[in-house]
């Protein structure tokens, strides 16, 4: 074994028994206006697109930038059970803290997902709910999106292995009768997770990578100093289900403020 893939394995293996006091699986909230988090276990996975995921469609489709296929390790770490919603939104500008306040399109608020928001709108509510807990919120990277999205699974959705499956799981252009829906809708994944596939995009904490090539195999976030374009994760209720699958992927502007982005929390212990 390679000295860097020791240090990887010790490191999983250190944080699978200290990262969270809670047991995986196990739901909880720091705070009335808090999203309800689940705790997320230790594990690999394979993460991207290629022949190992189980397909029954037609076209298997293998976009390039979902490649290289590779084996992730990772430490447990807890996520929102839902995307951040309106209500959650809307308390921290009633606190001063979060400055926009995003329209909704008029499809109400309330348990729908907060849209509208930025990657800098998202980080400034993180702040806002680690001042308010005394935690550590932050956006989840990539690999942890996509290792909570597929939930075990080695299907070309995480729900199985043709689109038709995420009727039952996800609002997509298939089935959202153009516009957001209100969280937890949908059945949860087998983490018990909703909408990790479409409602709304999800902004991670990655810089923007054409593909895979070196990233590392560990989990952790990809950045650089310059960072132009952020990553977003999950399909929405815009677009087909071909985008719903838990390898696609997309990079933006973080400025950008659109009315099917959203995102979701992920807390250390």
């Amino acid at each position: 074994m390679r000295y860097g893939q020791g240090l990887v394995l010790a490191w999983v293996a250190v944080a699978a028994t200290t990262v969270m006091a809670q047991a995986a699986g196990q739901v909880f909230r720091d705070c009335p206006q808090c999203p309800e988090m689940i705790v997320v276990p230790a594990g690999s996975f394979v993460m991207g697109s290629g022949p190992h995921l189980e397909s029954e469609e037609d076209d298997e489709y293998v976009d390039q930038r979902e490649t290289p296929a590779r084996t992730v390790a990772m430490r447990g770490f807890a996520l929102g059970r839902t995307e951040v919603t309106f209500r959650q939104w809307d308390a921290c500008v009633a606190s001063g803290a979060c400055i926009h306040r995003p329209h909704d399109e008029d499809w109400g608020r309330g348990t729908r997902p907060a849209i509208n928001v930025s990657w800098h709108d998202a980080k400034q509510y993180l702040d806002w709910l680690s001042r308010t807990t005394g935690k550590r919120y932050r956006l989840p990277s990539e690999a942890e999106w996509e290792y909570a999205a597929r939930a075990g699974t080695t299907t070309h959705y995480h729900c199985g292995k043709r689109v038709q499956c995420l009727l039952d799981t996800a609002w997509t252009k298939m089935n959202s009768h153009d516009h957001s829906q209100r969280v937890a809708t949908r059945k949860a994944n087998r983490f018990g997770l909703h909408d990790m596939v479409g409602n709304v995009y999800e902004w991670v904490e990655d810089c923007w990578f054409p593909d895979y090539t070196a990233a590392p195999a560990d989990g952790r976030v990809r950045a650089v100093e310059a960072c132009p374009r952020r990553t977003l994760r999950g399909g929405s209720w815009l677009v087909g289900g071909h985008l719903g699958r838990p390898a696609s992927r997309l990079g933006y502007d973080p400025n950008y403020r659109g009315n099917d982005m959203g995102f979701r929390v992920a807390r250390d212990e």
